[in-house]
């Protein structure tokens, strides 16, 4: 579990190929990292199964780079880290599994005053689990959700969130993982079910 509040960043060092792995540099938050621990790399969920002093490495299932945005990692580009969240630790984000839902593509990236606004299109059928002032995790880091159309949403990023997460390195064109609220999920499941009579178990 991890509350979408990125600790810092990472640089890609290697992507998967036949018999490879996923490795990145991890920096300082390699820092006490063993083998076998979860790691939201742009929010997706990952396990460690290497540790070389700061390089982290991990497999990735043929699902994950299927719909993740680590399809698109180039050597040296930017990740968002977090730990996963300790029994005793404060949650400052919102619940975030690391399961990544889908990927939206950044339609606009602008400086307003002096915060941003980040537009991401997506597909038509996802706007059912955004609502204004709802919880959304795009690439890891926990947002509210500003606007929401039939195939985008908005939100808002201050300064020190553009500056400290990979958002910085981003431009219009590029995909970002979204992670939908796990409460709107579970409600459209029984919605459904209910709509429709059925005694599914849940």
């Amino acid at each position: 579990m991890f509350t979408g509040i990125v600790e810092g960043t990472g640089r890609v060092i290697a992507l998967p190929a036949p018999k490879g792995a996923f490795v990145i540099d991890a920096g300082p938050l390699a820092a006490g990292v063993a083998i076998g621990e979860s790691l939201a790399n742009n929010g997706c969920c990952l396990t460690v199964t290497a540790v070389d002093q700061t390089k982290l490495s991990f497999d990735l299932l043929a699902e994950t780079m299927a719909v993740t945005n680590l399809q698109q990692m180039k050597p040296g580009a930017a990740v968002n880290l977090e730990r996963a969240m300790p029994a005793n630790g404060r949650y400052g984000g919102h619940f975030v599994s690391g399961h990544i839902d889908a990927t939206g593509t950044i339609r606009g990236w602008e400086k307003k005053g002096a915060d941003f606004e980040l537009r991401i299109g997506i597909e038509p059928g996802h706007g059912i689990y955004l609502v204004p002032k709802g919880c959304i995790a795009v690439d890891g880091i926990s947002l509210t959700v500003a606007d929401v159309g039939e195939d985008e949403f908005s939100v808002w990023i201050i300064p020190h969130t553009r500056e400290v997460t990979a958002l910085h390195a981003r431009a219009v064109g590029d995909l970002l993982n979204l992670e939908f609220d796990l409460l709107a999920k579970y409600t459209e499941k029984i919605l459904a079910a209910r709509s429709v009579g059925s005694r599914e178990k849940f």
